[in-house]
């Protein structure tokens, strides 16, 4: 069993059993594609011992984060367990190993007003490409969606008249999410059948140029950050502005609205509360920061803090 065939059927598996995104399966393919250039030419998939599998980590240790090489680990438990499953193999050789530990980053979400700053655009930007990006930016912010979410949809997975939108999530999952009022007004916009939009069929963002005698594309992940990143520019907006940001924004500020853990998970299409859980700490300090610039008692211990020093 060589391993070019055996990897190009393991794709075949995340693709068509797995639902992964092309993303998840790029990764993948590309981590076992590693394991084996490390191992050499005469290696086999079968014949891979546990110690080939920790020297190829150990090796990457200096030089990769915890995280990737998490992902690392994950790509290639997934690779052996599969092969396990279709009786390749006995056992699996990354069983025991650990998983790197991270540290754990809290997400940084964009304050309420930049945005609204964002949402809006700049006042002199329009025509379809600000219609277009304004209603991709009401989308990632107001439904809380991931970019792969977002460039996979159709039109049809669109409904204006009762306000939501059907996603399909990590694993084929699928789920609805409602769309508040000013993303329902963007996305009309947007699809104005006299601009020659609203096909059910197509892809709900596309290109703007497209070529004579062919359908326009469908927008990419890299495509939206970019776009995103270029109204965030315009709004003058500090920091780094990306897709998943948003989507931390959005299940922070519902939080902070009040909003119930477990509908933030399903909103989100988290797969277990746990990944949802970690938008409390963000809530809580910001709990605490408004505290501390607010109330009375605090400013006054700060000015207390102050004389003594």
């Amino acid at each position: 069993m060589s391993w070019e065939p055996t990897i190009e059927a393991f794709g075949r598996h995340l693709r068509g059993e797995r639902g992964l995104s092309d993303h998840t399966v790029r990764a993948y393919l590309s981590d076992v594609r590693q394991l084996a250039a490390a191992l050499g030419p005469r290696s086999r998939p079968e014949r891979t011992r546990p110690d080939d599998v920790r020297a190829f980590l150990a090796e990457r240790h200096a030089s990769l984060a915890p995280t990737t090489l998490g992902r690392k680990l994950a790509s290639l438990r997934c690779f052996f367990r599969y092969l396990v499953r279709e009786g390749e193999r006995a056992a699996d050789p990354s069983l025991g190993i650990p998983t790197p530990r991270a540290p754990k980053r809290l997400p940084s979400p964009i304050p309420v007003d930049d945005c609204q700053h964002l949402m809006d655009g700049a006042p002199e930007e329009e025509g379809p490409a600000a219609l277009r990006d304004r209603a991709m930016a009401e989308l990632l912010y107001g439904a809380g969606l991931r970019v792969g979410e977002l460039v996979a949809l159709d039109v049809r997975d669109v409904d204006l008249h009762r306000g939501d939108v059907r996603v399909w999530g990590k694993g084929g999952k699928e789920r609805v999410v409602p769309l508040p009022s000013v993303a329902r007004e963007a996305l009309r916009a947007w699809l104005d059948p006299r601009r020659g939009r609203g096909v059910l069929s197509e892809p709900l963002f596309t290109s703007l140029r497209t070529r004579k005698g062919e359908s326009p594309r469908r927008l990419g992940a890299r495509d939206v950050r970019r776009r995103l990143a270029r109204r965030a520019r315009a709004a003058s907006l500090g920091g780094r502005v990306h897709p998943h940001r948003l989507r931390h924004s959005y299940a922070t500020h519902l939080l902070d609205m009040g909003t119930d853990l477990r509908a933030i998970q399903e909103l989100l299409g988290h797969a277990s509360l746990s990944t949802t859980q970690k938008y409390t700490a963000v809530s809580a300090e910001h709990l605490m920061r408004v505290y501390d610039e607010a109330h009375p008692r605090a400013k006054a211990r700060r000015g207390r803090g102050s004389e003594t020093r």
